[in-house]
């Protein structure tokens, strides 16, 4: 059984992400947590003190966000008939969202979080919104970020982004290799390089390591040279026709020109492909 947490904040984005999740683990059992975080700097409260007491905060704000909870639940059950595999869960929070989304992943032992990000609009075309880009290096959980544009397909062709630095953990991998087995996909593992040099020893080295774990599923590896990461990926991502890019949280820093750029002018595949960071859980 996976457990499944889908962050809301009510808007179509999130509304997307939900159903790009219901979709995406229809064959699996899956407990779905919908959370709605309520930010205590919102609250209108004109006498400080009141932030204080609970009983205000879940009468005056919270009890609305529960309310908007239910009608949102009973509109996500009706996008199922897996009613034997599929249960769902509300959850309403206040305070911090990072704090939140923490808190619920330990306490519901949560494997994955589905969450919308920011789409691209003409006047500001921005990747991942804040809450999504907080919650991909602040938290230990597996992110599945879905654009707001994103339509789900089948993951057949999954786009890898690695520079070959591997942690000592595999299992780091073993929800990517799920997937790969699951929806019979093809990896493409993809290295880009500004530099004509050859792979070193240690990058060869885990290049073998990616070839045995990953056998006998289909895999490829693609070799790129350019200096703007964005760039290649862009390429790379329209010519295979790439259905979902994962990446390892370990790598963000090499890979953040993809995901954490505040405006970008040429990037398009990031308003319809799915992101899923993989974080070392242990």
């Amino acid at each position: 059984m996976k457990n499944i947490l889908l962050p809301t904040d009510f808007s179509e984005n999130s509304w997307n992400a939900i159903k790009y999740a219901i979709r995406f683990f229809e064959k699996t059992e899956c407990n779905f947590y919908l959370l709605h975080v309520d930010r205590l700097d919102s609250l209108a409260f004109t006498d400080a003190s009141l932030l204080l007491n609970e009983t205000i905060i879940d009468k005056v704000y919270t009890s609305s966000s529960k309310q908007k909870l239910r009608s949102l639940l009973h509109r996500t059950t009706k996008l199922t008939s897996n009613q034997n595999k599929y249960k769902f869960f509300t959850l309403t929070d206040h305070g911090s969202f990072i704090e939140s989304i923490r808190k619920t992943v330990n306490e519901k032992h949560i494997d994955c979080i589905v969450m919308g990000t920011k789409g691209a609009s003409e006047l500001d075309r921005i990747i991942l919104g804040t809450n999504t880009a907080d919650v991909i290096t602040k938290v230990k959980c597996n992110v599945l970020a879905i654009p707001e544009n994103a339509e789900y397909v089948t993951p057949k062709e999954v786009a890898f982004p690695t520079d070959f630095s591997l942690s000592n953990n595999l299992q780091v991998l073993k929800p990517m290799a799920d997937i790969v087995e699951r929806f019979k996909t093809n990896l493409r593992i993809l290295h880009i390089s500004d530099k004509e040099d050859d792979l070193n020893a240690e990058q060869i080295e885990n290049k073998e390591l990616l070839e045995d774990y990953f056998t006998p599923n289909p895999y490829s590896f693609h070799y790129l040279k350019n200096k703007k990461v964005e760039d290649a990926i862009e390429c790379f991502v329209e010519n295979r026709a790439i259905n979902l890019i994962c990446m390892v949280a370990k790598n963000l820093n090499y890979f953040q020109q993809i995901l954490f750029h505040s405006k970008v002018e040429k990037i398009s595949y990031h308003v319809d492909v799915p992101f899923l960071v993989l974080h070392e859980t242990s």
